[in-house]
């Protein structure tokens, strides 16, 4: 947890929404000079904003409304924090509750030097990353309709499907094995969709790939050098990091990703672990994914994973792989060097 601990001499918190956001000022001596609702209106935020500038912080909670605060903020020079939102419980621990109250504790928590810190991503990559992940989620729909055939196949007993349903060319004629006209009519629509998803997705990734040639093409090449990580895990890790150097020590960059369990103790006692839900959920399932790839065609990987399996059990085995090239894509962004697979064993 990183918090923000510059001084200034006002400090303003914002509780902010999609058409609405309530602004307070606190000075330095922690009294409210000034706090008012708003529209979500950036000349209107400016004039409020006009008596305490130059010497004035913003700082918000970070919801999905964020951006264009943060990129008004950096076009007028102005110092923004984003907090963390799942660490700002003082919010939401309070008797009462409203846009006012919010907004001072956020102001509070700025000035006490107490306001966990989120990463501002810069909007260079911002909707690069916003487009990645877009496609994920097409492609996981995509995904539930083929299951929904798969089910619907089941329901009635038929055949098992011959081939897989992720090509094109094995679904041609699938149709004609349910009768019903209301069945027939069901997985017709879902056959629909998922020839548009496909073509969307293949769209995305097309463009996807050329940003990132574009903007980070050096480390685009050296993680796909990675066994078990393709086009769609290196965009998935180059966007979802946009700067290896924010993470000072490995370990930070391994809880960022949710690789490791942290624990909690008192008194010299541990009492479980916590805090799974803190990080980056894509570089979770980026490198869990890469893990099971990794082993594809790879002896050397299959033989680490069995003795990894004997010691821990097959579960943990994988984590501990997923933490491993985890790991290594931090040293190959860092170090700007290829995978070797003899380090990454003897390791």
């Amino acid at each position: 947890m990183r918090f923000y601990t510059d001084q200034h001499r006002y400090y303003c918190g914002i509780d902010l929404h999609a058409r609405t956001m309530y602004a307070c000022v606190l000075d330095g001596s922690g009294e409210i000079v000034a706090q008012r609702n708003l529209r979500t209106d950036p000349a209107m935020f400016l004039e409020f904003l006009a008596p305490f500038r130059p010497d004035v912080v913003v700082a918000v909670e970070c919801i999905f409304t964020w951006y264009w605060l943060a990129d008004l903020c950096a076009d007028e020079g102005i110092s923004f924090v984003l907090g963390h939102a799942l660490y700002m419980k003082a919010i939401h621990g309070g008797k009462a509750k409203n846009d006012r109250i919010d907004a001072h504790k956020i102001a509070t928590l700025l000035r006490g030097g107490m306001l966990p810190r989120a990463y501002v991503y810069p909007r260079e990559m911002r909707a690069t990353r916003d487009l990645l992940r877009r496609r994920l989620y097409l492609t996981r729909l995509r995904g539930l309709l083929l299951a929904h055939i798969q089910n619907t196949n089941h329901q009635y007993n038929l055949p098992p499907i011959p081939a897989k349903l992720h090509y094109p060319s094995n679904r041609v004629g699938f149709l004609a094995r349910f009768e019903d006209p209301s069945v027939h009519k069901n997985m017709e629509a879902d056959m629909t969709l998922i020839a548009g998803l496909e073509r969307t997705i293949r769209d995305l990734e097309l463009y996807i790939a050329r940003q990132a040639k574009r903007q980070q093409s050096d480390l685009f090449h050296r993680l796909r050098s990675i066994p078990g990580i393709g086009k769609i895990l290196a965009l998935t890790i180059l966007y979802e990091v946009q700067d290896i150097r924010r993470f000072e020590r490995v370990q930070e960059f391994a809880s960022y990703c949710r690789l490791i369990r942290c624990a909690k103790e008192s008194a010299g006692k541990r009492k479980g672990s916590s805090g799974k839900k803190i990080g980056n959920v894509h570089l979770k399932w980026a490198f869990s994914e890469a893990a099971a790839l990794f082993l594809r065609a790879n002896p050397a990987g299959q033989r680490y994973l069995a003795k990894l399996t004997k010691k821990h059990g097959k579960g943990k085995a994988l984590s501990i792989l997923a933490h491993k090239i985890g790991r290594t894509a931090y040293y190959i962004m860092t170090h700007k060097r290829n995978f070797d697979m003899n380090k990454f064993l003897a390791a």
